[in-house]
């Protein structure tokens, strides 16, 4: 599929504008099992990635990738930009310009690979990575990946945390969907209202 400027404008500005949009919902479920200020960061970093559609878009689809995760790494506070912005840099370098569908679930599974090490982490343990994986199953079969999103990042609500600042409400975690997996529902979502779902 030929990603062209037109598209990577539609793309940064739809995955900006409805992070923006859900910044409220995402500092209200990291109040419940974190530090409050995971929709606020959100907001801010993918504001700066807006202010710089231009730019952004005027690259080739992996240089504007790896563009607009140098953004989140730089602006948002906390742990959400180094992985957010690990995620869209590790996936820049690694996709193609014009890339197949297993091409996207090859260089989705390099990004999650970045995210794990740079986060330490693993799925299973109430993060982003609990969305991201099942996601990139569902890329690398025949599975909408719409639904894995949203079902995946459900299933974090029983999980209890033990990764991050919610892993010290121990069992108090429980009962919570993760706010790193709600963010990355609501990209993909996002991202796939773009590409109506032909990746």
């Amino acid at each position: 599929m030929t990603i062209d400027s037109t598209v990577i404008r539609k793309l940064v500005k739809a995955t900006a504008e409805r992070i923006v949009a859900h910044a409220d919902e995402l500092t209200a479920l990291d109040q419940a099992i974190g530090d409050g200020d995971h929709g606020i960061n959100m907001k801010r970093g993918f504001e700066a990635i807006l202010a710089d559609v231009d730019k952004i878009s005027a690259l080739p689809l992996p240089q504007a990738l790896q563009a607009a995760g140098t953004i989140l790494v730089m602006r948002v506070g906390g742990a959400s930009g180094p992985l957010f912005g690990t995620l869209f840099m590790a996936l820049g370098k690694a996709l193609p310009d014009v890339p197949s569908r297993a091409d996207a679930a090859q260089a989705f599974a390099a990004a999650i690979a970045a995210v794990q090490v740079r986060g330490k982490s693993e799925p299973g343990q109430k993060t982003m990575l609990d969305v991201l994986v099942p996601v990139q199953c569902a890329l690398a079969g025949d599975r909408p990946l719409r639904d894995a999103a949203a079902e995946a990042a459900a299933a974090t609500v029983p999980m209890k945390a033990s990764r991050g600042r919610a892993s010290f409400l121990g069992d108090r975690s429980i009962g919570h969907m993760d706010p790193g997996a709600r963010s990355s529902q609501i990209l993909i979502g996002a991202v796939l209202d773009v590409l109506e779902e032909k990746i």
